[in-house]
């Protein structure tokens, strides 16, 4: 394998979460649904603000690196939800599943051949595809770590494996 062809891969692996880190569902799985809007004492977020803007920030950069004509929310308040609490039922599950399909995507743009990671488009200011692809992993590995944070605040971590990450997968 080329080093071109190596390290697209890597990077669509560690999107698709196959790194050493916590993942989506193991940071979001059994999180009680009466606490994912509670703020705990502090800290400055609800697991679901923090969720929600890993969404929101996800979207933005899978955008970004794919339409010229992408407006991308204002700062800060763009990429925050200003409710601590979920919208509704089914919000929790739907921003989860979103981030998941907008880190695919991710993924997919990154392994295509086709996709040239290292020169910055027009529309991208001098940034470039691979940039984005590292703040994605970056941002998203961060935030989960918060999500993780705050469930051990509220004491709904799982005890079994408090001395790292439950259930993290090897490389």
């Amino acid at each position: 394998m080329d080093r071109d062809a190596f390290l697209r891969k890597q990077l669509a692996d560690m999107l698709r979460e196959r790194s050493s880190h916590a993942r989506i569902e193991e940071a979001t799985a059994g999180f009680p649904t009466e606490r994912r809007g509670t703020v705990p004492a502090g800290l400055p977020y609800s697991a679901w603000m923090v969720l929600e803007h890993i969404r929101t920030v996800q979207w933005d950069f899978l955008n970004f690196c794919r339409d010229p004509g992408h407006v991308s929310p204002p700062w800060p308040g763009g990429y925050w939800p200003e409710d601590p609490v979920p919208p509704g039922e089914g919000s929790w599950d739907r921003s989860i599943a979103a981030l998941k399909a907008d880190l695919e995507a991710m993924a997919v743009l990154v392994e295509d051949p086709a996709t040239d990671i290292w020169v910055s488009r027009p529309w991208m200011d001098g940034w470039t595809i691979l940039r984005e692809v590292l703040l994605s992993i970056d941002h998203l590995a961060y935030h989960l770590g918060e999500i993780v944070v705050i469930r051990r605040a509220l004491g709904g971590w799982p005890a079994a494996d408090d001395a790292g990450s439950a259930g993290a997968t090897q490389p």
